[in-house]
């Protein structure tokens, strides 16, 4: 992968209630010092509010460089087996329609720029954060005895000022969006556990420190696939009570309307099937496929093509004395499966 392949930037909504998307843009991989740093908050593309919020946090730049990295590959990941798999191509009009797919990208980059910021205050990368405020432990002993809590707390609030987060528009389109940051954000909050560390003479736990710790960010992937399979197509409501509109499900009913989860992912059209090239994906032509689990689905009935491929292994490995392993190299043909274009 290029230089030119790893410049990262982020896309914001107009609105400036949505989260981070994170695209493509002119961001180079500069060294770590204050000029670095305002020069890069100036290369995003972000609101007047958010460039100065990045200026006066000077760790902030480098954090949201991180929940680039984290939405991306984790998207990518999650989306390897999938017809639509987290391409950069086609991004920018996948995220002006309301499919699964938007709904996914949101929630994941909310959760992965929560992520970042939690563990950038820990790990001493912000100026104007630390450690969790738990209670009981205090910020100095954290440090010394290492077990500095994510600080999903403080995250959770700059978030809320980065996003400049009002009150819901009336629109469905911004009420659908909001919700899947939200989303976003509760998968990573639902990760948050209290780990302990006992200190005391002969292992003894005398003293016992406890501090907040986010789950892997894997694991917020994996919760937010499953509810992009499970995510509800919405329309709008009116709440008789209040008379707001509000996002409902015409599958769920209750004595109250048919309400939303918080944590369910909403879409509001079907999404293509992505097969082909598109504005919204470059299509799976020529993506590889296992054979028996998914080249049927990925290749959308067109079929595949099989091809030999010759791959180097280690082989006829002997352990010589004491502790030295030898092999030998063989060769060995490997059949290849990727999907056809017509």
């Amino acid at each position: 992968m290029s230089h030119a392949q790893l410049r990262i930037s982020c896309y914001c909504f107009l609105t400036g209630r949505e989260p981070l998307v994170f695209l493509p843009g002119p961001f180079a991989n500069e060294p770590p010092n204050s000029k670095a740093h305002l020069k890069q908050c100036e290369q995003m593309t972000l609101t007047r509010r958010q460039k100065r919020l990045c200026r006066r946090e000077p760790g902030l730049a480098e954090t949201l460089r991180e929940s680039v990295r984290l939405s991306l590959l984790e998207c990518r990941y999650q989306f390897r087996n999938e017809r639509w798999n987290c391409s950069m191509d086609g991004r920018g009009s996948l995220l002006k329609r309301g499919f699964k797919e938007t709904a996914f990208l949101l929630a994941v980059s909310s959760a992965a720029l929560s992520h970042a910021l939690a563990k950038a205050c820990s790990s001493g990368r912000m100026e104007r954060c630390t450690c969790d405020d738990s209670p009981g432990l205090q910020h100095r002993e954290a440090w010394q005895w290492g077990v500095c809590g994510d600080n999903l707390k403080y995250s959770t609030k700059f978030l809320k000022k980065f996003f400049g987060q009002k009150r819901v528009s009336k629109d469905l389109r911004a009420q659908i969006d909001a919700h899947n940051i939200n989303v976003g954000t509760r998968a990573v909050k639902s990760g948050l556990k209290t780990t302990c560390k006992c200190h005391g003479v002969s292992g003894s736990c005398a003293v016992r420190t406890c501090w907040k710790q986010l789950s892997p960010f894997q694991d917020t992937g994996h919760l937010l696939k499953y509810r992009y399979d499970t995510a509800v197509r919405v329309h709008t409501v009116t709440n008789s009570a209040t008379g707001e509109t509000e996002l409902a499900s015409p599958r769920r009913h209750s004595n109250t309307g048919p309400r939303l989860r918080p944590t369910e992912l909403v879409f509001l059209e079907e999404s293509p099937s992505f097969c082909r090239p598109s504005r919204y994906s470059p299509g799976t032509a020529g993506r590889p496929c296992s054979k028996d689990t998914s080249c049927s689905s990925l290749c959308c009935g067109r079929g595949y093509n099989t091809a030999l491929h010759l791959t180097t292994i280690s082989c006829h490995c002997q352990v010589r004395w004491c502790c030295h392993v030898e092999c030998q190299t063989c060769l060995r043909e490997e059949e290849v499966y990727t999907c056809k274009k017509h």
